[in-house]
């Protein structure tokens, strides 16, 4: 199991997130998650953190407006 796995079942443990974790074409994996602001912390702390599957050189996070329409939190 894979990165992306880990970031779904980090963000269904945390409760109240939706989005989804994508691979890229470059090797980076994209997360887009909406919830509450404190349950969003929770999931870029563990994604800073080193209980992350895999090597994580790097997390840019990038606030906004929540655009809704996610149904829990997908791996694509």
């Amino acid at each position: 199991m894979g990165f992306r796995w880990f970031t779904r079942e980090n963000a269904l443990e945390i409760g109240g997130v939706v989005g989804f974790a994508l691979n890229l074409d470059d090797g980076r994996v994209q997360v887009v998650a909406e919830g509450q602001r404190e349950n969003c912390h929770r999931l870029l702390d563990w994604l800073r953190s080193a209980d992350t599957p895999g090597r994580v050189d790097g997390v840019t996070e990038i606030w906004g407006t929540p655009r809704g329409g996610y149904e829990g939190f997908a791996i694509r």
